[in-house]
């Protein structure tokens, strides 16, 4: 595994303004957080003297005119993250500790929050590159695409969205909410003018005034009312484990017992039973439960994970989900947390490409090549 990888940027958006940031915790270096540099070196951010400190040092990487590419060389970094924006320079701020303070697209107050602006997740180790595009907070109107070219000569790629992904995403979403009356519509963020800037994913709809409390919850009921057939495949050393309806309540799985979620647990794929704790077993089975009960697919099959065209078949669903994959090109993309789970030898939904002899990662911004 190399100490480093050469990233190629490529502008293929219809702006002569496009910028990337490149940031991560750098593993070579005592875990450090930092940023690349334009000259290809290192900025570790220092501890500021004050809460909301700009930073010390421009980061911002240039990709020039349309159909331009940029090649630079990132270390080894853990929670790597590939930001572009396009018109528009992003700021970076920085909290005593010092702590990054990143673009957020939920707090109005954030000074990016009327920037065209997206990202990519990384990491680079000592046994692999693990990337992928994601849609677990939101869907940028800048579409990214990622390409992953292997020293053994494998190529991955991960289209992205085409150039007017985000409209059309946008439509279907306020088409799902004439139908069902939820706040799809409202996770739509829009300019003045009218002009989508971005849609959140549901998980973050208090944060525009879009709340789905309740929403799942008949579909838990119809579950419990069933009681169907379940088995869990851990893809891990306990196996495929047998599911069993121990109350009106709860569920053994595995020997691990496992409560009704909410919606907020559902979406979020964290809280309730689908906390983690010390239990492998439990561990393994999480991810997998959570995203059958995402998209409802428990009372598709039996054994889950399930084969995708199990998903998103009933309602309620997760629709912002559903209909994020239908808008890829390629219908990728980590549309929830847990987006990565797939039946053994199923195809991947998640929009990832992975490694262990990287030699070359491209990622693509503007979406004008999947057209």
């Amino acid at each position: 595994m190399p100490d480093s990888l050469k990233v190629a940027l490529k502008n293929s958006s219809d702006s002569d303004q496009v910028f990337a940031y490149i940031t991560g915790i750098a593993l070579q270096h005592g875990g450090q957080r930092c940023i690349l540099k334009v000259d290809g070196g290192l900025y570790f951010p220092q501890n500021p003297p004050a809460i909301g400190s700009p930073l010390t040092e421009d980061c911002a990487i240039p990709l020039g005119p349309p159909g331009n590419t940029v090649t630079v060389t990132i270390p080894q970094m853990a929670g790597g993250r590939i930001w572009f924006s396009r018109d528009a320079k992003l700021t970076f701020l920085l909290n005593p500790g010092p702590a990054l303070v990143e673009p957020s697209v939920l707090n109005p107050s954030d000074p990016n929050a009327d920037v065209d602006f997206g990202f990519c997740e990384f990491t680079l180790n000592n046994e692999q590159l693990y990337a992928n595009i994601s849609y677990v907070d939101f869907v940028p109107r800048l579409p990214i695409g990622i390409s992953l070219e292997q020293a053994g000569g494998g190529v991955q790629n991960v289209a992205g969205m085409a150039p007017d992904g985000v409209d059309r995403l946008a439509a279907a979403l306020r088409e799902q909410a004439r139908k069902d009356g939820r706040p799809w519509d409202k996770l739509v963020v829009e300019r003045s003018g009218g002009k989508v800037l971005r849609i959140l994913n549901a998980t973050h709809g208090n944060a525009v005034g879009a709340s789905f409390d309740g929403y799942y919850e008949p579909y838990v009921d119809e579950v419990w009312k069933q009681k169907p057939v379940l088995r869990i495949n851990t893809q891990a050393a306990p196996g495929v484990v047998p599911a069993e309806f121990t109350s009106g309540s709860e569920i053994t799985i595995g020997g691990e017992k496992f409560g009704r979620p909410s919606t907020a647990d559902i979406l979020g794929c964290n809280s309730g039973p689908f906390t983690t704790g010390p239990s492998p077993t439990r561990n393994a089975i999480i991810p997998r439960l959570a995203a059958a009960f995402v998209r409802t697919a428990l009372l598709s099959a039996a054994e889950h994970p399930s084969l995708p065209n199990t998903f998103y078949k009933r309602d309620p669903t997760n629709h912002y989900a559903r209909l994020v994959h239908e808008h890829n090109s390629d219908g990728k993309g980590y549309a929830f947390a847990y987006d990565d789970v797939q039946p053994d030898g199923g195809d991947d939904q998640s929009g990832k490409v992975n490694a262990g002899d990287p030699a070359l990662f491209t990622v693509t911004v503007g979406g004008n090549q999947v057209r």
